[in-house]
């Protein structure tokens, strides 16, 4: 947090230094990050990620999305990028990025976005990517459940209020479940850690990480969570 003098702003533990929330996806056929926040660069830049085949949006929010027109470099290797999105959050990317998308523009750049609006299911290589419609304060946003050869892997839910019963069971037994988890204490557009853990009570996966966390949470409260319960960190890499 700019000029805060907390524990945790100050901490020693690198795990405590966190950029914006995103996930980067490998698989063998192809790889997408979900979502390009306001330090998508730098976070390119320390995973040396080379490969960027899409991207997948969850949402329109500033902290979400301020890091597209890094994604020229990966678009100018491969000709061009699939965006997928909400059609609201397609909207607000054609609005706010007017430069990509206009297609009118007479000078060729380096971002030429090929816009998808996710209306289902659909895949990115052998991996079957669901929408999930979530409750953010008074807004709806997406989530994502990604699965391959028939198996539940993640569902990534960054930003959400609540977790409807009807996600609840489409993502029940996920072998990840990555959740959003803002502090200890109520907030209107983000589940506290007691709600995160309950709906992963409900979900009961494998193990469950928690994201989206404010200055507010220590990375050593981990210690106090349930067994397969965790405080997810910048750099974190999971394999499956």
């Amino acid at each position: 947090m700019i000029g805060c003098d907390c524990d945790v702003c100050r901490s020693p533990d690198p795990r405590d230094q966190r950029l914006r929330s995103s996930i980067y996806i490998e698989t063998p056929e192809c790889s997408w990050v979900v979502d390009t926040g306001t330090d998508f660069r730098t976070q390119a830049l320390r995973e040396d990620i080379r490969l960027v085949d899409a991207v997948v949006f969850t949402h329109s929010h500033t902290d979400h999305i301020m890091g597209f027109d890094d994604l020229r470099r990966f678009s100018y290797a491969r000709g061009s990028m699939p965006v997928y999105a909400s059609a609201e959050t397609m909207a607000d990317l054609e609005r706010v990025f007017r430069f990509a998308f206009n297609t009118s523009n007479p000078v060729p750049y380096y971002l030429k976005p090929e816009p998808h609006v996710i209306d289902a299911p659909f895949k990115l290589g052998e991996t079957l990517i669901t929408p999930l419609p979530v409750p953010h304060g008074d807004s709806l946003v997406n989530g994502y459940l990604f699965s391959r050869a028939g198996q539940k892997l993640v569902a990534y839910l960054s930003d959400c209020s609540a977790v409807p019963d009807a996600i609840i069971d489409l993502i029940s037994g996920v072998k990840v479940f990555i959740i959003d988890a803002l502090r200890d204490t109520p907030h209107p557009t983000h589940l506290s850690v007691g709600q995160a853990l309950d709906a992963a009570a409900r979900v009961k996966p494998e193990s469950t990480y928690f994201t989206h966390i404010c200055h507010d949470l220590p990375q050593a409260a981990e210690s106090r969570l349930p067994i397969g319960a965790h405080i997810a960190y910048d750099g974190l890499k999971l394999r499956f």
